[in-house]
């Protein structure tokens, strides 16, 4: 059992959108009890700040700052941190004699070793003070057509919102009959046009742009010189400056430090966040943190036989119960039939500290009319919300390449117990486990035992992908109105496992 592979790319799991993901990459929404991954999620930006000088900046800050910081820099030629250092220089007045020297600062990178000195930016006297800009000779230009069509989005918008005011309105006016405005009216008699005080005047179109006939010569030097390719500047380099778009490496300047930003996941079925973090931006916690990793038990290939096509093998998984509440895990096939969908919920609590037994008492539940929505329980409480987007499940395109026979008993995981990570006392639970299905367990962890067989069309170096409907207890905490006891739930994840690579048919 030495070989333990705990790559995340190893065992996957369906997502409600039918994508495969690792665990760590996948949410659960405790509303819904569904997995989401990046995309069946809204992202929301909550903040923006730097992430070297950890300052937020607001929304409109940001915006108008081009979601850049003031303070930090980047290097143009690698893109790393500037950072500040101080250099002594001599007095201004060397002539005095009580005059001491001085101190200046200037921006260096600490990777290749650029500094704003290379380019003739001068030194500053106070670390916190502000390096000199530089000017774009296009930027007026840029102005007027940003403009322009800032002024044609909004004429565009003021339109569409009196067609939308035309059709709300029941009852025809008097200047819908005659096609006659306020403001034709005025020009009739002789007054001057007043235009509305919300209406903001027309932008000056800029100038139309007009191509020269006279250009620049081609250099001769391109052909008789050397090319020194230390001195261009590369693709990426100038893309960093799309302004100025630099050929050589003497008209690099630095680079304001791009703002991430905070963003919370939102579940597109039931509105309710899956993951928030904090506000401010030297803290790494979550006020919501619906990760799958907590929420999911956690599968692991442990070891696996050589594979040969065509014949049995041993697989060993082992499963992780994250939760503080005891589970019960059962395989079932991976593609059941439509008679057997059907979303189970316990109604008999079982507690933790006994061993539930196989009979338990479930109710059968005809499956959702919409993909996505809530179970019974949750729909009357205060806390669930009317679904806004029909998310459509999609098919998961993945072939299996082998055949897993599925055992008929089901097995206990624990609860989490950090404390019993660092206790080699043993375990004290009397669970009578099966010995053919668990071969190993501690604390909240077993390793189960399960025969493969790969397909007998495989080639030698043809990959083995084998799964299963992983059905586990899931104990919602949500508080409801009707019962303040928490609610127990029959909750089902496909699991797929990359076993690896046919070796051989013997």
């Amino acid at each position: 059992m030495s070989n333990y592979i705990t790559g995340p790319d190893v065992v996957k799991y369906a997502c409600s959108c039918g994508l495969l993901k690792p665990i760590t990459r996948l949410y659960f929404c405790r509303h819904c009890l569904e997995l989401r991954c990046g995309f069946c999620v809204c992202h929301e930006v909550d903040s923006n700040y730097c992430g070297k000088c950890c300052e937020n900046l607001p929304s409109a800050e940001a915006r108008l700052k081009k979601n850049r910081c003031g303070d930090c820099y980047d290097c143009p030629s690698c893109k790393q941190n500037l950072s500040k250092r101080a250099a002594t220089v001599g007095p201004k007045n060397p002539e005095d004699p009580k005059a001491t020297p001085r101190k200046v600062y200037y921006l260096l990178c600490l990777n290749c070793r650029w500094s704003s000195r290379d380019v003739g930016i001068p030194d500053q006297a106070a670390a916190t003070g502000s390096w000199p800009e530089r000017e774009n000779v296009h930027a007026a230009r840029l102005q007027e057509i940003i403009e322009m069509y800032k002024g044609i989005v909004l004429a565009e918008k003021q339109q569409k919102m009196e067609k939308d005011k035309k059709k709300q309105r029941r009852f025809m006016t008097f200047t819908d009959r005659t096609g006659i405005t306020a403001s034709m009216l005025r020009k009739r008699i002789g007054l001057p046009d007043i235009p509305h005080p919300l209406l903001k005047p027309k932008p000056k179109e800029p100038e139309e742009a007009v191509a020269k006939e006279e250009v620049e010569e081609f250099p001769e030097e391109l052909l008789t010189k050397p090319i020194n390719l230390n001195e261009i500047t590369t693709l990426e380099q100038r893309l960093n400056l799309p302004e100025w778009q630099p050929t050589t490496v003497d008209k690099l300047f630095p680079i304001h430090k791009q703002v991430s930003v905070k963003r919370s996941q939102r579940c597109r079925a039931c509105e309710h966040n899956v993951s928030k973090p904090e506000y401010s931006p030297t803290s790494i916690k979550f006020k919501i943190q619906l990760f799958a990793f907590y929420h999911i038990p956690e599968v692991r290939i442990f070891t696996v036989e050589p594979l040969r096509a065509g014949k049995q093998c041993e697989l060993l998984l082992k499963f992780s119960n994250p939760t503080q509440h005891q589970t019960v895990i059962t395989f079932l096939p991976l593609f059941p039939s439509e008679d057997s969908f059907a979303s189970k919920e316990i109604k008999e609590l079982v507690p933790d500290e006994e061993v539930p037994s196989r009979e338990i008492v479930i109710e059968e539940k005809q499956p959702p009319s919409l993909p996505g929505s809530q179970p019974s329980s949750l729909l009357h409480t205060s806390l669930s919300r009317t679904p806004s987007i029909t998310v459509k499940p999609r098919p998961i395109k993945q072939a299996i390449t082998a055949n897993v026979e599925l055992p008929t008993s089901n097995f206990v995981l624990l609860p989490r117990d950090d404390a019993a990570e660092f206790d080699d006392s043993g375990d004290t639970h009397n669970i009578q486990d099966d010995t053919k299905l668990v071969v190993w367990r501690k604390s909240n962890k077993a390793v189960i035992r399960l025969n493969i067989t790969p397909l007998e069309n495989l080639n030698i170096g043809d990959e083995v992908v084998v799964g299963f409907t992983m059905q586990h207890i899931y104990v919602n905490t949500i508080t409801a109105v009707e019962s303040k006891e928490p609610q127990r739930y029959n909750n089902n994840v496909k699991v797929f496992q990359y076993l690896g690579k046919i070796v051989g048919s013997e």
